[in-house]
């Protein structure tokens, strides 16, 4: 792993890498709550930060497992560091958004995916796949002691927010971690997400994240 401009990295017991002042900024915040924020990808990220770093202690939580190619997998990490890295210079003077890094358990999510291969997008796959992010997400934000976990999932026009909604109420349950129930494509989020990838020069992705839907997107274009 490389070290990200500008941030100091912390590894925590389970190897992870934090990267912020103190633990991932919440230090930096003490009288926001604080949320840790489920990030799939760098430009998903730009509008949910955004919306939410003047009120929160934000630390960004990179766990994606569906991203079946390594290489794209680390890609979109340094492209949300790339990001974070500029946010947070844009904005030192008024609060600092942290970072985490999970592991990167694409075989776990293979395991449980590959038997739903031939699954539409947007069906049981794909709910398997939201469940698997969230609810570690909700264990970490648990194990950190934060007052809210969410996700940056909800900001494409292409997800389904009351699924979400639903598994984050019941992991709310399961955790006692409060679910932060924020819809980030509404208010234009999803249009505002384009404009601040293009103003930090982001790369953005074409397909979710796993082999099974680049195929699928693959097939579609022929």
């Amino acid at each position: 792993m490389k070290k990200a401009d500008g941030c100091i990295p912390f590894v925590n017991s389970e190897g992870s890498l934090i990267y912020g002042s103190e633990i991932a900024g919440i230090a930096l915040m003490p009288e926001k709550p604080s949320v840790l924020l489920h990030a799939c990808c760098g430009p998903c990220s730009t509008s949910c930060v955004e919306r939410l770093a003047p009120d929160y202690a934000v630390t960004v939580y990179y766990y994606n497992p569906n991203i079946t190619d390594r290489e794209e997998y680390y890609l979109r990490r340094d492209t949300l560091l790339q990001f974070l890295n500029a946010f947070n210079e844009d904005h030192k003077e008024s609060f600092t958004v942290g970072y985490l890094e999970g592991a990167y358990d694409r075989e776990k999510y293979l395991d449980k995916a590959t038997a739903l291969a031939d699954e539409p997008e947007g069906g049981k796959r794909c709910d398997l796949c939201f469940a698997m992010r969230l609810a570690e997400t909700a264990r970490k934000a648990a194990e950190m002691e934060m007052e809210y976990f969410t996700t940056t999932m909800s900001v494409s026009p292409h997800k389904n927010y009351d699924k979400i909604k639903e598994l984050g109420l019941m992991l709310q349950e399961e955790t006692g971690v409060k679910f932060l129930d924020i819809d980030f494509k509404k208010k234009n989020g999803f249009g505002r997400s384009v404009e601040l990838s293009k103003k930090y020069g982001l790369y953005r992705q074409n397909f979710c994240g796993c082999d099974f839907a680049r195929y699928a997107q693959n097939d579609r274009q022929k």
